[in-house]
């Protein structure tokens, strides 16, 4: 708020300094031409000259204080207006770089798999608990969506299935929730087996790829990908093999998987909602 000049304290320094003046004016006058007279009063005004002039001088740094305030006021306002422009532009170039992302992972996903016909959705909330992990996005049926669509990144990584949908959104539960069961393949040696969500005891979940043969020689980080079904296209990239150990019967190894992407981290998704596995 900007500070008045003319403040009561101001205006008492004033009155009482024109006063003084005034007096000492006078007293001059009167005196002048008398020297024994004149030297008594010079005697009395002298303390009011250095009254005045001291009552003057804290005037002036009274008004330079006000007059520096005043500036350092409007140098904030404008050091304030500025930093909104640039928070402004930041946000600007944020939303730019997020759409070229966007472009980017649409042209990718468009010159790899031709064949895909697909819809890109924004997640718009997580529902998740111990035993679930699933998210809703913001398109539904008269997008064309429909439970039992394939969910993916720009980048071809499968993130999960439409489990639910309704006009205007989905359901998707994404790989790591045990209730899906997929298809799947070492891209370096064919074997092939079930990745399914595990939960461990801690509450949180990690793939697993089941039904591996004993005699599988298995590497770490070897790509594990989608062999095809009536879901899930096929070749698209589910995670990397991080270990491996023998199954509970004894007869039939497994395998513990990094999912290709960090799920928890998706802003977009890609829905596929027509393909080909031939």
């Amino acid at each position: 708020m900007k500070r008045k000049f003319w403040t009561p304290r101001v205006k008492a320094i004033v009155v009482a300094a024109v006063v003084l003046a005034l007096l000492v004016t006078i007293a001059s006058a009167v005196i002048t031409g008398t020297p024994f007279l004149a030297n008594a009063v010079q005697t009395v005004l002298s303390p009011l000259r250095s009254a005045v002039a001291a009552i003057g001088r804290q005037a002036e740094r009274y008004y330079n204080y006000l007059f520096a305030y005043e500036s350092l006021q409007a140098e904030n306002e404008q050091l304030k207006k500025e930093l909104l422009d640039i928070q402004e532009s930041v946000r600007t170039a944020e939303t730019y770089q997020r759409e070229n992302e966007h472009l980017r992972q649409l042209l990718g996903l468009s010159e790899e798999h031709e064949d895909y016909k697909y819809v890109s959705a924004y997640i718009i909330s997580w529902n998740s608990s111990n035993y679930k992990l699933e998210f809703t996005i913001a398109k539904g049926e008269t997008a064309g969506l429909a439970a039992g669509m394939c969910a993916v990144t720009g980048n071809g990584q499968v993130v999960g299935l439409i489990t639910e949908v309704g006009a205007n959104w989905a359901t998707v539960t994404t790989i790591l929730d045990s209730s899906l069961e997929i298809s799947a393949s070492i891209a370096s040696s064919g074997y092939t087996g079930v990745v399914q969500g595990t939960y461990l005891a801690d509450g949180t979940s990690v793939l697993r790829m089941n039904y591996l043969p004993t005699e599988a020689v298995l590497k770490n980080n070897d790509q594990v990908v989608t062999t095809g079904s009536t879901l899930y296209p096929r070749g698209l990239l589910l995670g990397y093999l991080t270990d491996v150990d023998l199954d509970e019967t004894g007869v039939a190894k497994y395998a513990t998987l990094e999912p290709s992407c960090e799920i928890g981290q998706l802003e977009q998704i890609f829905i596929i909602t027509e393909y080909q596995n031939g």
